[in-house]
């Protein structure tokens, strides 16, 4: 049902051009804007990030410079709170947050201090398949020995690489081991070149193409599953983990999960932004889609971009905070 919905919800979105709103148009003439990034600088969102600062204002009247402000703390926990609480509401203040944020409000972490129902959401930058890996040589070498053999993954507390292993675990019934405590993939990976872990749980594939292209290349790991609502077609062959849930509850819980990667890179602002704001940086969000340099750049710095417009994050927002009792009762108990 949640993938239906999400696929009626997203062809009906479309990055359109229409007149700037009358108001405010003047404003932003000298200002700066500042996107938090809720990631450690060098990782898939930290680049995005950037990409999306060196071409954004051009789009915006009154031509706005963006600064970067990386703060990865709590899976973007923080970030999400600095940006509810205490960030600017006039639309100088916006935030790269990564995906986990649209869900953590479900587990009732005390950390969690804002509601993901009153943000903005001025788009997302594009939607992500997981994927599975462990090195080459290890004694994972199919997607069936993920259920037979222990393995010892990297893991980021409140982010994918953690919660994607014990949802797997408890939903699918496979036996990853978790290491806790790095501050990103980026580092995760590290541990993976060093051989502190064996693999990861969930690594975003536009990412591992981004950063580690030789790793493919030089088939220096294996790629043993697959985590999203759709197949993707890169990966041919690839088993998809919402293929192996133990019942139905757990096939609704692991597809509210994935919706999160639908929309993977969202850029949000804090509640209370006037109108004609939230109207302007999102028009100048998907003017994104069609900038010919901001293309070229991504392609140079090889970054996969597939922009989502405010209207259609809105709707998958919507599809998460009317989620069934049942269903977010499963969910916390898997994740804990």
């Amino acid at each position: 049902m949640i993938r239906r919905a999400l696929r009626f919800l997203l062809s009906c979105a479309a990055l359109t051009a229409t007149p700037w709103p009358l108001l405010a148009q003047d404003f932003y003439a000298g200002k700066q804007i500042i996107l938090v990034v809720g990631a450690a600088s060098g990782g898939g969102y930290d680049l995005l990030a950037r990409l999306t600062a060196r071409h954004m204002g051009k789009h915006i009247p009154g031509n706005p410079t963006f600064v970067v402000q990386n703060q990865p703390a709590g899976g973007s926990i923080v970030a999400a709170n600095t940006l509810a609480a205490t960030s600017a509401r006039d639309g100088t203040a916006i935030g790269l947050m990564q995906r986990g944020v649209l869900l953590a409000g479900l587990t009732g972490t005390p950390q969690v201090q804002y509601d993901v129902g009153k943000f903005n959401w001025i788009g997302s930058l594009n939607s992500e398949t997981a994927v599975t890996l462990a090195n080459v040589g290890g004694a994972h070498k199919t997607t069936r020995d993920l259920f037979d053999k222990e393995l010892i993954v990297g893991g980021v507390v409140n982010v994918d690489p953690e919660t994607t292993a014990r949802l797997y675990n408890d939903l699918l019934g496979t036996k990853f081991k978790l290491v806790n405590g790095y501050n990103g993939t980026t580092d995760v990976g590290l541990a993976m070149e060093r051989g502190e872990v064996q693999g990861i749980a969930d690594w975003s594939w536009s990412s591992l193409n981004t950063q580690h292209p030789e790793w493919l290349r030089d088939k220096k790991v294996v790629i043993l599953m697959q985590g999203a609502l759709e197949p993707n077609p890169e990966m041919p062959g690839v088993a998809r983990a919402i293929d192996f849930v133990r019942g139905p509850l757990e096939k609704q819980v692991l597809e509210l999960y994935f919706t999160q990667k639908t929309v993977a890179r969202p850029l949000i602002a804090p509640p209370g932004l006037p109108a004609e704001r939230v109207e302007i940086l999102r028009r100048a969000f998907s003017a994104l889609a069609k900038d010919k340099d901001f293309l070229a750049d991504a392609e140079r710095t090889k970054l996969e971009v597939n922009l989502i417009d405010g209207a259609a994050v809105d709707k998958v927002i919507s599809l998460i905070t009317s989620a069934s009792t049942q269903v977010r009762d499963r969910y916390n108990k898997a994740t804990k």
